[in-house]
């Protein structure tokens, strides 16, 4: 049975009339005097608190001690954990550069690429025809002379065309422009041969020179020409009515500047006098016109050469290289219709187109009368200095527009 407990003593702790006086000592007896303490039974026990273990954090960085003793210094803030520092980025300016090159280089070579294969395709259409006699011919001769002839065949328009100029259909085509080409170390020579020039054609006694053209071909105007002037010709290049009208169109049109209305039912030419913009069709119709002038074919030679040089103005702006759709038109415009003789190649097609754009000098044959003879002594000296290359001794006195002295 358990002890009763008393009362807690006045100025006791209130409840240690229940746990026991601390201060209160029991004891038992073990023998020889000696006494053990003896612990109590309900007192309460201290138990030790066993803190669960804290998760690992990051170890604050410890401070050295301050060199002053007895110094206080406070704990520094906790420092947030940093990124690594980002690697740079290579720098991009050079290689944008560089980019940029490379795009300027492409389009370049593609560009002159161009230029080149264009002119190239061109040539697939162009006919070639065997153009030189047999036979003696004059021997070489320095500098580059090209016979340019215009034809009447109507290849290459349309049946309204045909219709507008009376072109109709031919089974044979005849010549109504006939120029000689002179380049070398002088100025560029265009001279102009009338059509109705009388001359001897070999076979077939004196004529006018366009029937050689009728009689043999180019084959045979080659010949009355190398015959009657000493000239060697060395490439012969030959454009129908459709590769005229092309050629015009394709640079917008030429201005040309007659000196008087014109009105001329054969050729359907009805244009104002006076400087004005026309047309393919309209300036085939001025090349062609010899009715409505005073001179006749002598006026119609200084119109082809006129067209001639207008087209060439127009052909040689930036603009014809720097348009991609002009160039590839004035480049195959007239390809289809165009005839060259045996040999003639891209380089010589080349020079001739250029020579062609802006001759120095243009001018007709010399001539002695309206009918057309050739003038014994200006004529002979015009054609050796050509024999010699020497167009730079070419003077007013042999060039004139109508071919007649001055």
């Amino acid at each position: 049975m358990a002890e009763r407990r008393e009362p807690p003593k006045p100025g006791t702790p209130e409840y240690r009339w229940l746990y026991g006086d601390p201060d209160e000592t029991r004891a038992t007896d073990v023998g020889g005097g000696q006494k053990r303490p003896i612990p109590q039974s309900d007192e309460t026990r201290v138990m030790p608190v066993v803190l669960p273990p804290e998760r690992s954090r990051p170890q604050r960085p410890q401070r050295p001690a301050p060199e002053r003793p007895g110094a206080y210094e406070p704990p520094a803030p906790p420092r947030r954990p940093t990124a690594p520092p980002a690697r740079p980025e290579p720098a991009r300016g050079p290689r944008k550069r560089g980019s940029w090159k490379r795009r300027i280089m492409v389009v370049l070579l593609a560009w002159i690429a161009f230029l080149v294969i264009t002119p190239l395709l061109a040539m697939q259409k162009v006919e070639e025809v065997a153009s030189f006699p047999s036979g003696d011919r004059p021997a070489e001769q320095p500098g580059t002379t090209y016979l340019v002839l215009g034809s009447d065949k109507a290849d290459g328009l349309t049946e309204a065309q045909k219709r507008a100029i009376r072109a109709g259909a031919r089974s044979t085509a005849r010549t109504d422009s006939i120029m000689l080409l002179h380049i070398g170390a002088g100025p560029d020579l265009l001279m102009s041969i009338p059509r109705d020039s009388i001359v001897a054609v070999p076979g077939h006694g004196t004529t006018k020179i366009n029937a050689a053209y009728a009689y043999g071909g180019p084959k045979l105007l080659v010949q009355t020409i190398e015959q009657n002037t000493g000239v060697r010709i060395d490439d012969v290049i030959q454009i129908g009515f459709g590769g005229f009208v092309d050629v015009v169109d394709a640079v917008g049109g030429i201005e040309i500047c007659p000196d008087k209305r014109m009105d001329d039912r054969d050729a359907r030419l009805h244009i104002k006098k006076g400087c004005q913009e026309v047309d393919g069709l309209t300036a085939l119709a001025y090349a062609r016109s010899r009715h409505a002038q005073q001179l006749g074919d002598l006026d119609r030679a200084r119109h082809q050469r006129e067209v001639v040089n207008a087209v060439g103005k127009k052909a040689v702006s930036p603009w014809s290289v720097l348009n991609p759709v002009r160039y590839w038109r004035l480049t195959n415009a007239g390809a289809s219709t165009l005839t060259v003789s045996e040999g003639t190649g891209p380089w010589a097609l080349g020079r001739f187109a250029l020579a062609m754009t802006s001759p120095d000098l243009s001018c007709g044959v010399p001539i002695s009368d309206l009918a057309v003879h050739w003038d014994a002594e200006r004529s002979k000296r015009m054609f050796r200095l050509i024999r010699e290359d020497r167009t730079d001794e070419v003077g007013k006195a042999l060039c004139t527009e109508s071919g007649l002295p001055r």
